[in-house]
């Protein structure tokens, strides 16, 4: 089984949809990025902090990638969530050699809406710049858009296309 990463903006779904999907496999192991990037305690810089800031994003991806071959060569299946840029995107197929990239997508309002259900660490400014940034991406091997969906039946899709021949097209790129 090769590595799922579900990317999309903030308060698309991600964590939850990921969870589900890792919850429902034998045995699976569930990264969130925004975790491992945070275990800089001191220091820790925003990947839109500037160069230091998209250090740190390389690096959490890095060690991500360290975290998923480690489990994958234990057999676990893997589920990372992670806002994803092209750029992040080739690191991660570089270091994974098998991998699915799905972006979860959703109108920004019920983004917005979602996000007033939770805490969100991010500026009003910040949320809507990732949410643009995330027009610009075209990294990803399926697009999925989850806005009318609930948590569990995004899952299920989700699941569904990993499982499925789509899924395991090796580095496809995205299709119309």
């Amino acid at each position: 089984m090769r590595a799922l990463i579900l990317t999309g903006p903030p308060a698309v779904g991600k964590s939850t949809i990921g969870r589900f999907v890792a919850q429902d496999r034998p045995c699976a192991a569930f990264i969130d990025v925004d975790d491992v990037r945070h275990l800089v305690v001191s220091g820790h810089a925003a990947p839109w902090n500037g160069l230091e800031g998209l250090r740190q994003q390389q690096l959490g991806v890095l060690n991500a990638c360290a975290l998923a071959r480690n489990f994958l060569d234990g057999d676990v299946d893997v589920v990372i969530v992670d806002v994803l840029t092209d750029s992040t995107a080739e690191l991660y197929r570089a270091r994974l050699t098998e991998v699915l990239i799905v972006k979860l997508e959703a109108d920004f309002g019920e983004t917005e809406r979602r996000a007033e259900s939770r805490p969100v660490h991010l500026t009003p400014e910040e949320f809507r710049e990732l949410h643009d940034q995330q027009h610009d991406f075209t990294g990803c091997d399926i697009r999925l858009d989850v806005t009318r969906l609930s948590a569990q039946d995004a899952a299920a899709q989700v699941k569904d296309i990993w499982l499925s021949d789509r899924g395991r097209e090796g580095n496809a790129r995205p299709r119309a």
